[in-house]
């Protein structure tokens, strides 16, 4: 099947930047939306504002951390639509920091949250996409994964950890399933709110000041992707900001 219209798609981080962009999106042109995140009174607001729009979506409190919860997100989806056609994997956070500096706490939850969780959803999707014959992971990366900086050496490791795991995944996915990542540069986010270190955040989000693209941008390349037909894979798309070096 080509197309958004009627496809029941799972999004994780869905509760702002990208993973709301992409939600609002998706649901402007059909898509059936189940929407996990941690924050329940943002989840809420969003179903309420696609609904509101004539829009379908609904949501299931989703901690990426446990696979459980991506077991579960994946269910509702089952449950209510009979099917699931993409899983997009955007949960991500990115305290950066130099290696000096030694925040161990941090290189494991980047670990936990971008690669793990990732793990998590194909954990829950591939079994279903299995038995329906055909399925779709989006997988959201980083240009800090192309272009290594100082600061970023474990946000990089997570992410390039997930764009081997996707190809694996790509090569063994056979005829009927498609995998597809997408490398943002530079978005307008609430990322730099997960950085624990002060000097770091302070400099990415100067960095950011008059440069950053809107998450809307990276919406419209994720549906570019999903639309489609069924026997062309997308496989990877980099957008970044024009500026951006």
């Amino acid at each position: 099947m080509s197309g958004i219209k009627e496809k029941v798609i799972v999004i994780t981080g869905a509760s702002s930047g990208i993973g709301e962009a992409t939600a609002i999106h998706l649901a402007e042109r059909g898509a059936k939306l189940v929407l996990g995140a941690r924050r329940a009174d943002r989840l809420q607001a969003l179903c309420e504002r696609i609904t509101s729009r004539n829009g379908e979506a609904s949501y299931r409190i989703t901690d990426v951390q446990r696979r459980e919860d991506l077991a579960a997100l994946v269910s509702a989806a089952i449950e209510r639509h009979g099917k699931l056609d993409v899983l997009i994997g955007n949960a991500g956070i990115a305290p950066i920091s130099l290696l000096d500096d030694i925040r161990v706490k941090d290189w494991e939850q980047m670990i936990d949250v971008n690669v793990k969780g990732v793990l998590y959803g194909i954990a829950a999707a591939l079994p279903v996409f299995r038995r329906q014959g055909c399925g779709h992971f989006v997988n959201i990366l980083s240009t800090a994964g192309i272009k290594i900086l100082p600061t970023m050496a474990v946000y990089a490791g997570s992410k390039n950890a997930v764009r081997a795991i996707s190809e694996g995944l790509r090569q063994e996915a056979g005829a009927n399933l498609r995998v597809t990542v997408i490398s943002p540069g530079i978005v307008s986010t609430e990322l730099a709110s997960s950085m624990t270190d002060p000097a770091s955040r302070d400099r990415t989000q100067s960095g950011m000041a008059g440069m950053a693209i809107p998450p809307e941008a990276i919406a419209r390349a994720i549906g570019f992707a999903i639309e489609q037909p069924a026997n062309v894979d997308i496989g990877e798309i980099v957008i970044r900001p024009t500026a951006q070096g």
